[in-house]
């Protein structure tokens, strides 16, 4: 029997830290996929496939706004609000990812928050931050 999954082996975590994402990319998808206004009439297979693409940007994103998020002091208030969005991302993340539109758009609504808490991290400090992401 044959799996059709591939475990990714990263023990150092360089994924994380080294590779950057493509955010452009990642922005049209993200709004391509919320300008759908009803059924795409993509094969629930073609919807797993961006759910799980929706769902690794996911993780990135957010792993880039926790470490950000630690660069600031444990009072700060960008800080509050990025373990919010995380403990938020953390819960929608740990669905598994369906082959269906809503799931989809579910995902890329999650992807566009982290972003924009991402950029507001940047905002509070940028040197501090971009220098850690």
């Amino acid at each position: 029997m044959s799996s059709t999954h591939l475990v990714l082996h990263d023990p150092e975590g360089r994924l994380d830290t080294e590779v950057p994402l493509d955010r452009e990319l990642h922005k049209a998808l993200v709004k391509a996929v919320l300008g759908w206004t009803g059924d795409p009439a993509l094969p629930p297979a073609d919807l797993q496939q961006i759910a799980l693409l929706l769902t690794g940007t996911a993780r990135a994103v957010a792993a880039d706004v926790r470490r950000a998020a630690g660069l600031l002091s444990e009072d700060h208030a960008a800080r509050a609000l990025a373990d919010v969005v995380l403990e938020e991302a953390a819960l929608r993340l740990s669905a598994l990812p369906e082959g269906t539109a809503r799931c989809v758009q579910d995902r890329a609504r999650l992807v566009r928050a982290l972003y924009e808490r991402l950029d507001r991290l940047v905002a509070v400090a940028p040197q501090t931050v971009t220098a850690a992401i």
